[in-house]
């Protein structure tokens, strides 16, 4: 079964990266994007059955390894 974990940094926590990317766009001429968030992105093939045991292998994977609790929010969608 397949997983996919969305890591993004929190609300809260500025983004040096998502603000460079946005300048180089406003410098482009896409004047209408506002701002901008990097994130991370993940796909698990995870050797489960059900759909709930996939979401919650997922999660705990996501929580314990993949993210920064303190700093970072995720989110995950199984296939």
């Amino acid at each position: 079964m397949k997983a996919r974990v969305f890591v993004t940094l929190k609300p809260s926590v500025f983004d040096p990266q998502g603000q460079t990317i946005a300048e180089a766009l406003h410098s482009l001429g896409y004047g209408d994007v506002g701002d901008v968030r990097q994130g991370k992105y993940f796909e698990l093939d995870l050797k489960v059955t059900s759909t709930g045991a996939a979401q919650k292998l997922a999660e705990d994977v996501a929580n314990r390894v993949l993210a920064n609790p303190v700093i970072e929010s995720f989110r995950v969608e199984v296939a």
